[in-house]
């Protein structure tokens, strides 16, 4: 279970997310530009802090603003998928991969390169990558971290239709293959439908709805984006 009980003041609004996320499947976050989403995901990966607030992950306390607890992002076993791959140019593909690799997924990692499809691209650099392979190849590197939770703040977003659809179909793959849960961050409502199995809505920092995506999907809010 992901716990989050947090307030953070940040220039446009009062971002406020008070609620319980099972630890299980696909959680889309779902809001438009502007709603809060990347602050979420920064909070709780640690690269931002609430003012106000906790955060637990799996038993585990993360945050802790009223005893000053604060665990650095390192220490919090949580992958992070941007919607740029952050791949360093200058290694290839296979050094990229390996890259802070945590010694328990040693023996995975010939099951995540063949689950993501990669092995043919192990001794390219970046810059021969396309942009669906240079984001398989960064989901690859925070699963061999061996993650907890896997966060994915609108990792598409760069990305052209086919390839789009190409990598919704790998994250499908990697919820079934290796049960760990994520956190999707999007603004498209057709890639919460086709992997999503709860969706949290945001509006102006606001937690508006959570539910299973069906019953989400079914609400007057969100009529306008169907």
């Amino acid at each position: 279970m992901l716990k989050i009980h947090i307030n953070k003041q940040i220039p446009s609004f009062l971002f406020q997310f008070h609620h319980d996320i099972p630890c299980q499947g696909i959680t889309a976050i779902l809001g438009v530009s502007g709603s809060g989403k990347s602050t979420l995901i920064s909070m709780i990966n640690g690269l931002t802090k609430p003012d106000h607030g906790y955060i637990i992950l799996n038993d585990k306390l993360l945050v802790d603003t009223n005893n000053n607890l604060f665990v650095v992002p390192e220490n919090r076993h949580i992958g992070t998928v941007f919607q740029d791959a952050l791949l360093f140019p200058h290694y290839k593909i296979i050094k990229n991969l390996t890259y802070g690799m945590n010694e328990l997924t040693y023996n995975r990692f010939d099951e995540i390169v063949d689950v993501l499809n990669i092995r043919s691209l192990l001794n390219r650099y970046p810059a021969m990558l396309s942009g669906g392979e240079k984001q398989r190849v960064s989901i690859g590197r925070a699963l061999l971290t061996d993650p907890t939770l896997l966060l994915m703040d609108e990792p598409l977003s760069a990305l052209d239709m086919p390839r789009k659809k190409e990598l919704l179909t790998y994250i499908q793959k990697l919820n079934y293959n290796f049960d760990i849960p994520i956190i999707y961050v999007t603004h498209n409502i057709n890639e919460v439908k086709k992997i999503a199995n709860h969706v949290a809505i945001l509006e102006q920092g606001k937690l508006i709805n959570y539910g299973k995506t069906e019953h989400i999907l079914k609400t007057n809010y969100l009529k306008e984006w169907l």
